[in-house]
This record gives C-alpha cells, structure tokens and sequence, in this order.
C-alpha cells in the first residue's frame, strides 16, 4: 500500500470514529433527555416541591388556573376562617354572655360565604396582581351581609403579607410539611409558615392548609394593636377637637335645612353651599392636614389611610352637594348621597378597629 493510499484510508477511520461518537454522543443525550422527561413527568410534577414551585410561578405569571390547581382553597380558606374566628369575641368586656354567643353563632352561618369571597378575592388578586372587593351585586359587597368584609380580609393579614423564600419540606407519605418564610409587610416581622401539602387523587400535590397560621395571628396581632393605640392616642386630641366643631357645623347645617314646604329656596340653597364651602371642607381639610402631621407607627398605616379616605371621600361628597345647590341639579344630590354612603362604611370600620384595639388590650399575650 502506497502512502496515499494509506493516509486515505486513516482518514475514512478516523471520520468513521467521529461520526461513530457523535451517533454515540447523540443517542446518550436523547437517552438522558428522556430519562430527565420520565422522571420530570412521573416522579418529580408529583412532588411537593413541584407543587410549591407552580404556586409560585402561576402567581407571577397571574395564572388563576395553575394556581387553584397545587392550592385546596376550600380546605385552606375553610381551616383559616376557623382560626381567624376562634375566640374573636372572647375578651369582649362589653358583650353579655347571650350576646357573644349569638355572635359566634352569626360568624359560623355566615362562614359560607366569607371563605366564598375570600377564594375569589385571592383569584383575582393572582389574576391581576391587585386587591379588589366584591362589586355588582354580590351580598360581600358593603354590609349587606352584616360583615365589613374590607375590614375581614384586613385581618386576615393576607394582603400584607408577602413570600420571602421556601424552606425545607419534609414528607410524610401522602402528606409534606414546608417551611415557608414570610414577611408582614406593616410590622415589617419575619415568621415561618408551616405548609401541609396533601397528595389529591390523581396524584398531583396540593396545597392545604397551614398549620400555625394562628401562631401567625397570634404574633402579628399585638404588634398591629399596639402601634394602633399608639397612632389613636397621639391623634386623640386632634379627633376630639374636630368632632366637636363637626358636631356643631352639624347642628348649623340642619338648622339652615329647615323650610316650611320641604323646598329650599334659591337663597337657602346659595347660603348653605357657601356654608359648606366657607366652613365645612376647610374644617375638613385643616384636620387631615393635622393627622398627616403625626408620624404613623407602622402597624397602624391601614387605619391611617382608612382616616384619609374617609376624608376625602366626604370632602368629593359635599362638592358634589355643593354643585346640587348651585345648579339645582337631582343628579349631583344623587352622587353625594352614594358617597356619604361609602363614607359612613369607612367610618364604622374605623370605629371598629378603634373599639377592637380597646378590646385586645384585655387580651393575655400567648405563651
């Protein structure tokens, strides 16, 4: 064999090996790739972590869907709700025995539908990355159902509260516990949440329940109270004097009211819109302008900005009364008085938080 004959030879070997190993190199990598697949597919999607990951990622790719798929809301809300309400009014000096009774009563009647618009209102919190309440017709909406469900979902410390990371997770046949770290945004508290996941029947994992949301309550609670009572003594003095002069424009404006036919004439009408714009909106606005003066501790920003918009809600609602008596307009007095009535609820909530920081105080701090 000649030398080129050789060298031709060595070199159809040697292409021979290449394609040799990357026929070899291709078959493992296919190989691996379906191993990956079978074990992805068959073992891993039926995992707890697995679960935990697509709660995570449906959230920030606002997929509902995903989300109601690895979470049991019926079991979760269900559990929550009971924890939520355990001895709500327990340390409430102020209630009889009867009463409190009947209380717990309503809470446990009206459950059905709380737990309802809590599941909703966490869809639509993952589907568009906001809080919003019930609207149309829905009986959650306002107080038609006797419950300030604003107020109720405030409590629950879900809208504050945000995923930091996930822990370890331990198994236990067809259930797993994860230690799953948050933050309470107002407080600023870090805590760690016990996960249960449970196995559903067709295999994939769920989230549950957890297991020391109470103990979650239980710690941010009194943090909130406390900068609560805080926030309301450092305001007290402020409150105090602007009920008074309220109270008193309350009794001029009604007095200005007064015809003997039921009509306001045309120079009534111009003197209360100038009594209202002359007296009540700067009283108004001299107040807010004095609470926004306060420093507001942390735990107590929801109940502070629930006094904002109370305030400038009214102030949208006399305007709006304003325009009514200038232009004799029906519509304008139509307007007002929805907005007086979306005043009126953030007020009751307010008082409620005020009368619910007085009660808690009466509440022993847990072990």
């Amino acid at each position: 064999m000649d030398e080129i004959t050789w060298k031709r030879s060595i070199a159809r070997r040697q292409r021979r090996i290449q394609r040799q190993r990357r026929f070899f190199v291709l078959v493992l990598i296919a190989a691996i790739g379906i191993a990956m697949s079978i074990w992805y597919i068959f073992f891993y999607m039926r995992t707890p972590e697995y679960a935990l990951k697509e709660v995570q990622t449906s959230i920030e790719k606002r997929d509902s869907k995903t989300f109601a798929r690895y979470v049991n809301l019926d079991l979760l809300t269900s559990q929550a709700y009971d924890d939520l309400t355990r001895d709500l009014f327990a340390y409430d000096a102020t209630l009889t025995p009867k009463t409190r009774v009947l209380f717990e009563k309503f809470y446990i009647l009206v459950k059905p539908e709380l737990t309802r618009g809590t599941q909703e209102a966490i869809l639509r919190r993952v589907d568009s990355g906001l809080w919003t309440l019930p609207d149309g017709l829905d009986i959650l909406k306002g107080h038609q159902l006797g419950i300030d469900f604003e107020r109720f979902l405030a409590r629950t410390q879900l809208r504050n509260t945000t995923l930091v990371s996930v822990g370890s997770i331990t198994h236990e046949g067809t259930t797993a516990t994860a230690d799953v770290n948050v933050r309470e945004d107002d407080t600023d508290t870090s805590f760690t949440l016990v996960v249960v996941l449970e196995e559903a029947e067709d295999g994939h994992w769920q989230v549950a329940y957890i297991k020391n949301y109470r103990n979650y309550l239980d710690t941010i609670s009194p943090l909130v109270n406390d900068d609560i009572a805080s926030y309301i003594d450092a305001t007290k003095p402020i409150v105090d004097e602007y009920n008074a002069t309220f109270a008193s424009q309350k009794a001029t404006f009604a007095s200005m009211n007064k015809t003997s036919d039921g009509r306001l004439s045309k120079k009534q009408r111009e003197k209360i819109a100038d009594f209202l714009e002359e007296d009540v909106l700067p009283a108004l606005k001299k107040r807010q302008a004095k609470l926004d003066e306060i420093d507001v501790p942390k735990g107590a920003g929801y109940l502070a900005r629930q006094r904002q918009k109370s305030t400038e809600i009214t102030i949208s609602a006399w305007q709006h009364y304003i325009r009514g008596l200038r232009e004799d307009k029906p519509r304008e007095f139509d307007t007002a008085e929805t907005l007086m009535k979306q005043e009126l609820a953030i007020d009751l909530r307010v008082d409620d938080i005020i009368h619910h920081t007085a009660v808690s105080k009466n509440i022993p701090n847990p072990p």
